[in-house]
C-alpha cells in the first residue's frame, strides 16, 4: 500500500468509502469504494481534508476492511438478526422484529481483546424494534491480516449458544388482579389497571381480564386461580407489596403454591417486587411504584417474561448494577442508564 498526492490520484480507483462531514449540514458517504476519481473530486478531497490517497493491491494474507467487517459480523449473528452494510466500512448487525436483545457479554470482550477490530452493541436484556440497530463492526486499518480474521471466527465457533440474538415476544395473555380493600370497595379508584394496560399493549401482549380483591390473602389466591382458569398465561398483581400489616399480596401469592423466586428487587423504584411460578406461569407482583413511577422494575423484567425466558432469582439480583432509575423530569427510558 502507497500514499499517492491527490493531486496526482485521478484515474486512481478507490479502495474504501470516503466520508464527508459539513457540521450540521451533512455527514455520510461522499465517495464510494469502486469510484473513479476525476479532475473535479480533487477540491472536493481537500476539502474533507484528503491531501492523499492510499494505493494498495491485496496480498493473499491480507483481507480488506468490508470484508472483515461482514466476516465477523457473520461470525456473531444469531437468532432474529440481520446484517446491512458494509457501509464506510462497517456492518450494522439489525433486529429482525421486536424483542429483548440477548448479548453474551463474556463473549464480546474476547471479540474485543484482539488488535484492531470492535464489536460496539446495545446493552444486553435491552428491549428493541423491528429494525433498530444492535451493533456495529469494523476493523480499524484498512487491511488487516486474513489470519486475526480467521482467529476471530474460530473463537466465536468455539462458543456455546449465540453470541448475539433477539428473543421474540409471544402475544401472551396477561391477566391483571389489583389489590386492596379501599380500591375494592369503590372508596378510591383504580389507577393501576390503566398503567398496566398501556404497557401491555405496548408491547403487543394482550390484557384476558382484570380482576380485584380486598386485602385478604385466600380471596387474592382465588382471583390468582380464576384468571389461569380462563387461559392467563401471565398473572401481574399489583398493589399490596410493602410491609404494612394490611399488605397481603405476597401471603395470596404464596398460597396458590407457586415457587418464590424472589420477593425484593435491589431496583429503584421496585424493590419490594416478587416474582413467583405456578409451574409455567409466571407471577409478578408489582409494587405500588409501578402505579406512579414511569419506569420500575416491571419494566424491567415484563418484557423478558414475554420471551417466554424463565427470569431466575440471579436474574433479579444481576438487575443492581443499573438498577437505580434517576427519575428524570422527562423519562428517557430505555434511551438511559436504568436497567443497563
Amino acid at each position: 500500500m502507497k500514499k499517492v498526492p491527490v493531486k496526482e490520484a485521478v484515474g486512481m480507483v478507490l479502495g474504501h468509502d470516503m466520508t464527508q462531514i459539513i457540521p450540521g449540514e451533512f455527514k455520510g458517504v461522499k465517495f464510494e469504494k469502486g469510484h473513479i476519481i476525476k479532475e473535479e473530486d480533487i477540491p472536493v478531497l481537500k476539502s474533507m481534508g484528503k491531501n492523499h490517497i492510499y494505493s494498495f493491491e491485496l496480498g493473499e494474507d491480507q483481507c480488506h476492511e468490508e470484508e472483515a467487517a461482514e466476516r465477523i459480523a457473520k461470525a456473531v449473528q444469531g437468532e432474529n438478526i440481520k446484517l446491512v452494510g458494509p457501509s464506510e466500512g462497517k456492518m450494522n448487525l439489525v433486529a429482525k422484529n421486536a424483542g429483548v436483545l440477548k448479548v453474551n457479554e463474556e463473549a464480546l470482550r474476547e471479540i474485543n481483546s484482539f488488535d484492531d477490530l470492535i464489536l460496539a452493541t446495545l446493552h444486553n436484556n435491552t428491549t428493541v424494534e423491528e429494525g433498530q440497530n444492535l451493533a456495529g463492526t469494523r476493523i480499524n486499518p484498512l487491511v488487516i491480516e486474513s489470519k486475526k480474521i480467521d482467529q476471530v471466527e474460530a473463537a466465536c465457533e468455539k462458543i456455546t449458544g449465540d453470541i448475539m440474538s433477539v428473543n421474540s415476544f409471544h402475544q401472551l395473555k396477561v391477566g391483571i388482579i389489583i389489590t386492596g380493600s379501599e380500591v375494592y370497595s369503590g372508596e378510591i379508584e383504580d389507577k393501576f389497571a390503566p398503567v398496566f394496560r398501556q404497557k401491555i399493549n405496548d408491547l403487543n401482549a394482550g390484557v384476558l381480564g382484570v380482576n380485584y380483591a380486598p386485602d385478604d390473602p385466600e380471596l387474592i389466591k382465588e382471583e390468582i386461580f380464576d384468571l389461569i382458569e380462563k387461559g392467563a398465561d401471565v398473572v401481574v398483581t399489583g398493589g399490596g407489596m410493602s410491609v404494612d400489616p394490611d399488605d397481603v399480596t405476597p401471603v395470596g401469592i404464596k398460597k396458590t403454591g407457586a415457587k418464590i423466586e424472589t420477593y425484593g428487587a435491589p431496583v429503584l423504584p421496585g424493590s419490594m417486587f416478587m416474582l413467583a411460578y405456578l409451574d409455567e406461569i409466571p407471577i409478578l407482583g408489582i409494587p405500588a411504584c409501578g402505579m406512579y413511577n414511569k419506569s420500575t422494575v416491571f419494566d424491567l423484567v415484563f418484557p423478558r417474561i414475554l420471551t417466554k425466558e424463565r427470569v431466575m432469582r440471579e436474574d433479579i439480583i444481576e438487575m443492581a448494577h443499573g438498577g437505580l432509575c434517576l427519575q428524570c423530569d422527562v423519562c428517557r427510558y430505555p434511551a438511559c442508564s436504568f436497567g443497563k
